[in-house]
């Protein structure tokens, strides 16, 4: 994972901020100084933040989880499409489904729809159908791919959320905060980096700017599932052995329990009759006595 030096993020404009009169006081922290009415974002800074939240993705790849990728301006769609599918994760770059976390069960449902409608036309159940009830499911259906099918492969809660605009993608923020998801973004100058968890200060309206910050995330990412991928392929070998020594040390112990479960019940007669048989001699030997 290489991160980008000072003069690859100048390149790219990741230093122009928003107007003064247009900015966050919270994010004075990441303010270099202002030129013709313009900040202008530190770029050490952008670097050392981009470098922390790419080791994190990286970890949270390397653990088998989900990371969903948020970005509807129009800059960011098609860069965030490339790099999103690229590592093979989840995206949103049309309109955010309000309640898409709060209410995930409810979008597991359309995203379900989606698939019920494709059945229906491999299995011939649409061929019995009039003409305006499939064009009906195919409009049904291209709305549904166009809003949700990026995020076909998302079964359960991602485990973490990027997102390239954070003022413009505030009721996605919003959400996760809530359920506690983390958040990281791209956060320019006019934006609140209060709710993000991992922020990377830097210009979000440039594509050059968007495209350098996800390429670096999602090489990260990648090279978390790689390392994901060598410890998987080595741990069915250790998985094997270790069943094998377990069944192994199991059964004696088994056979065990087996055996002090089924002793009490064959030693308790053998117990009753021991005293009866010692007592009898005592009952003959006590006439004896008297007469």
């Amino acid at each position: 994972m290489q991160i980008p030096n000072f003069d690859q993020l100048l390149e790219a404009s990741c230093h122009f901020g928003h107007l003064k009169r247009k900015w966050n006081p919270a994010m004075a922290p990441y303010i270099f100084m202002e030129r013709n009415g313009i900040h202008i974002i530190d770029l050490y800074k952008t670097s050392a933040k981009l470098e922390e939240a790419a080791n994190a993705l990286k970890n949270i790849a390397k653990s088998g989880k989900k990371v969903l990728f948020v970005a509807t301006k129009k800059q960011a769609k098609d860069v965030t499409r490339e790099r999103a599918e690229s590592v093979d994760m989840p995206f949103v770059i049309e309109r955010w489904p309000g309640g898409m976390l709060t209410n995930f069960s409810t979008i597991r449902k359309a995203v379900k729809k989606m698939d019920t409608i494709d059945k229906m036309g491999t299995d011939g159940t649409m061929d019995n159908m009039s003409k305006r009830e499939k064009l009906q499911l195919s409009r049904q259906r291209a709305k549904l791919e166009k809003n949700l099918g990026s995020i076909r492969t998302l079964s359960r809660l991602p485990s973490a959320l990027f997102v390239v605009d954070v003022l413009k993608e505030h009721i996605a923020v919003a959400e996760a905060n809530r359920l506690g998801i983390p958040v990281f973004g791209i956060v320019d100058t006019n934006s609140d980096p209060n709710n993000v968890d991992y922020v990377i200060p830097a210009n979000d309206d440039a594509s050059k700017s968007i495209d350098i910050i996800l390429a670096t995330v999602c090489e990260a990412i990648k090279e978390g599932l790689e390392e994901r991928k060598v410890e998987q392929l080595d741990r069915p070998e250790a998985a094997e052995a270790e069943e094998g020594e377990a069944t192994e040390e199991r059964r004696p112990r088994r056979q065990r329990e087996r055996v002090r479960k089924a002793r009490p019940a064959a030693e308790a007669p053998k117990a009753e009759e021991a005293p009866k048989a010692e007592e009898a001699p005592k009952a003959e030997e006590t006439p004896k006595a008297e007469e």
